[in-house]
């Protein structure tokens, strides 16, 4: 699949405005949907959508089909008669800057359980039956989802394998009479999705209308405390006796970490996956298709082949690799769905396998700007090594900021960046790296907004191998400044990312 020349923003929905301690996709949504518009971009990077567990990680979620509550706009919401306004009133403020994850669920889930009675009481026929129809559409992952959320709770939140036997190994009559003993609870989860749905569906509609382009992410490994696992035990490599992963996810050593990276993650059951016709896989990816139009497979070379770390290890270390069907799974999706818009998260240990891969599907690689500096002109982050066929980044969400990486960069990657570029001003190093991705062959160029805003290293959004303050930051309305729009549209134009 053949890509125009676009540029666009990074930019998970938590981290937009707004007053109630998280972003959401209401108004500052759409808000944002118009920054785009007005500064020429077309694309919209996120992050997973899924709800979130422990670490507040988008990619460690409760389930790969759902929406997260956390992000359904309470205004929306009281706009429909299902929350009355005092109800929305702040007794305390939240950070402007940051995400309290506990402080917000403290506040926001009340309010949710309140609006899904009101709904089931209240509801139109009109609604009630589009309510019906979503749960019909989607009762291949919705009825496990809210089974499990609600056991969740009735289980004092914790993991899966710790429930009762019956539930956690799935005897249908345990599971029966929890469906019955959890009904108002199972509702509950299942009206937030509805809900999640809808808006969602109408701020992407909103972006699309305006000629901006969703672009999702899609992690290659799902959470062991997750619906999907739970539901799909086969699927995946567990202990019978124990039900947590025989078998861990993660990396080997990197430029991350030296002990490299042991997600938890349990690692998939190959070969039950490819016997069932990677039918868990399709309907995964048939339902991100709802939420964007694109579609980055995050960690793409676990498709060619994976790191795999044994039960119990205390590191990444005594990992090794293992071959996977990534073209018996690649075809299956052509065969079954049709050629889609994946972009491939190509970084970290790749090989010529990897490469081999992705280039047989066409699939877009990924660039990014701060590795690339820190050896000589054959680097292939540098934009002169670079080909049409994929996306630069100055960084990712992984990465430090361009202002933080700047600041604790060595002399000799200071040095090469000014040689590389010319002479720029003080402090705007990271405009000069916008102009380097904008400026570059790469059909699709995706800039951090903490990038266009010039910000820091306290405005990072994730520090791999760190499980503490992540995942928190958030911008200001006033940030977006006239001054800074105009230079990235100017700058859109002048490289030729605009739209026709």
């Amino acid at each position: 699949m053949s890509f125009s020349r676009t540029s666009g923003i990074l930019l998970h929905p938590t981290s937009l405005p707004g007053r109630f301690g998280i972003g959401d996709i209401g108004y500052q949504a759409y808000r944002f949907v118009d920054f785009l518009a007005e500064t020429k971009q077309q694309l919209w990077q996120i992050l997973p959508l899924g709800p979130t567990g422990h670490g507040n990680s988008p990619y460690m979620s409760f389930s790969a089909m759902a929406g997260n509550p956390m992000l359904i706009s309470l205004e929306n919401v009281q706009s429909q008669g299902l929350l009355e306004e005092e109800e929305l009133a702040l007794t305390e403020s939240f950070p402007i800057d940051r995400v309290d994850y506990d402080a917000v669920a403290a506040f926001k889930y009340p309010l949710l359980w309140k609006a899904a009675k009101r709904f089931k009481d209240h509801a139109s026929d009109e609604v009630r039956n589009e309510f019906n129809q979503f749960r019909r559409d989607r009762v291949s992952w919705l009825e496990d989802y809210g089974l499990f959320m609600a056991l969740r709770d009735a289980n004092n939140l914790r993991p899966w394998p710790e429930w009762d036997r019956g539930l956690a190994q799935r005897d249908i009559d345990a599971l029966n009479i929890a469906r019955v003993d959890l009904a108002e609870q199972i509702f509950y989860h299942e009206y937030m999705q509805f809900e999640f749905f809808r808006q969602w569906r109408d701020l992407k509609h909103y972006a699309n209308e305006k000629g901006i382009q969703i672009v999702g992410d899609m992690p290659i490994y799902v959470a062991h405390n997750s619906s999907d696992v739970w539901a799909f035990p086969d699927k995946f490599m567990l202990n019978p006796d124990t039900m947590y992963p025989s078998q861990m996810a993660g990396v080997p050593p990197d430029f991350f970490s030296a002990e490299g990276q042991l997600w938890g993650n349990p690692t998939y059951n190959w070969a039950a996956v490819q016997a069932s016709g990677f039918d868990w896989w399709m309907l995964r990816i048939k339902s991100l298709l709802e939420f964007v139009d694109l579609m980055r497979i995050d960690h793409f070379r676990g498709f060619e082949a994976y790191w795999a770390v044994p039960e119990g290890a205390p590191n990444a270390l005594g990992g090794h690799w293992i071959e996977a069907p990534g073209e018996a799974f690649f075809d299956t999706v052509e065969e079954k769905l049709g050629k889609l818009p994946f972009l491939a998260e190509d970084l970290g240990q790749i090989d010529d396998k990897v490469h081999a891969l992705r280039e047989k599907y066409g699939f877009p690689g990924m660039k990014i700007l701060q590795f690339a500096f820190g050896s000589d002109n054959k680097n292939h982050y540098l934009p002169h090594n670079v080909d049409r066929n994929f996306l630069i980044y100055t960084g990712t969400h992984d990465n430090d900021t361009t202002v933080g990486w700047f600041t604790e960069a060595t002399e000799y990657e200071k040095l090469r960046l000014v040689n590389y570029v010319g002479a720029f001003e003080a402090s705007s190093e990271h405009w000069a790296m916008i102009r380097l991705a904008l400026s570059s062959v790469a059909n699709q160029a995706v800039i951090q907004l903490q990038d266009v805003l010039g910000l820091g290293t306290q405005s990072r959004m994730n520090t791999p191998g760190t499980s503490e303050g992540n995942w928190e930051w958030r911008y200001v309305d006033a940030m977006l400044t006239p001054t800074i729009a105009g230079q990235l549209k100017n700058l859109t134009e002048l490289y030729g990312r605009a739209p026709d």
